[in-house]
């Protein structure tokens, strides 16, 4: 095994325990430093397989968190259900779209966005107040207009840019059905692994997915996720300091990423 091959083997495992640290820590928003270190740290140069590769770890990493969420009854199944099967239908579309997009271009566009997340990021996020909330026959029609609209939407976005889309996910489903903060999150990883899966199996279509470095970088990020859990406990009053932190960390690799775009371009 060549010393190229080590460091990248090194670095996508690295890599992978960087973002499953930070979802662990703060929650959302820690799989959007998945595209630029697949680019800039683990080497990948192809900004499309970068991003297949980034949405195969996004969906595993989803699904593991959601096991824990699931396990803590905080899911609302069916509107998460609903919300997904819109934003599938949309993540296909999204991810088409992508591919055929210039590979420059759309990383410049990925620096844009990251510029976007971590501004929200500092925003204080508003909360539901339906506890109870629960799709039925008696509410269908009230609620899944906005479940399928914003669904539909939100999926489009992720499958363009190859991320989970949580730091969408949440705010739609709490504003399409009025649940509370912690319910949206449970939730959203219902869609997050959707949107995942859809585009990682459009983009491995393609022939746009590295499935070793997806394979440790999932392996890092499973590794990293279980330190950043255990470590939130202990600093729980400090984690809206820490979500500001990171916030700047996003602003600031967006910016870089949005520099290398723009001038491959």
């Amino acid at each position: 095994m060549s010393a190229l091959t080590l460091w990248q083997d090194g670095s996508a495992v690295l890599s992978g325990g960087v973002v499953g640290f930070v979802l662990g820590l703060i929650g959302g928003g820690g799989s959007i430093l998945a595209v630029p270190l697949l680019i800039y740290v683990v080497g990948i140069a192809s900004p499309h397989i970068a991003i297949g590769t980034s949405a195969v770890a996004v969906a595993a990493a989803a699904a593991l968190n959601l096991i824990y969420h699931a396990r803590a009854a905080t899911v609302r199944w069916p509107c998460a259900a609903a919300f997904s099967a819109a934003g599938v239908i949309g993540a296909a579309f999204g991810a088409r779209l992508g591919q055929s997009f210039d590979g420059q271009k759309l990383l410049a566009l990925f620096g844009a966005l990251m510029l976007v997340v971590g501004v929200l990021m500092f925003l204080p996020r508003r909360d539901g107040d339906a506890a109870d909330v629960h799709l039925s026959r008696a509410n269908a029609a009230r609620l899944l207009p906005g479940l399928f609209g914003t669904g539909f939407a939100v999926g489009g976005f992720s499958g363009f840019f190859g991320i989970g889309g949580g730091f969408l996910v949440v705010p739609g489903l709490i504003g399409a059905t009025a649940m509370p903060m912690l319910n949206a999150i449970g939730s959203s990883l219902v869609s997050v692994t959707a949107f995942g899966l859809t585009t990682a199996a459009s983009y491995a279509y393609a022939g746009l997915v590295d499935w070793p470095v997806a394979g440790l970088f999932v392996a890092g990020a499973a590794l990293g996720g279980y330190g950043g859990s255990r470590l939130a406990g202990r600093l729980a009053g400090s984690r809206r300091l820490l979500q500001r932190l990171f916030a700047v960390l996003v602003v600031a690799v967006g910016l870089y990423v949005v520099v290398r775009g723009l001038l491959a371009l």
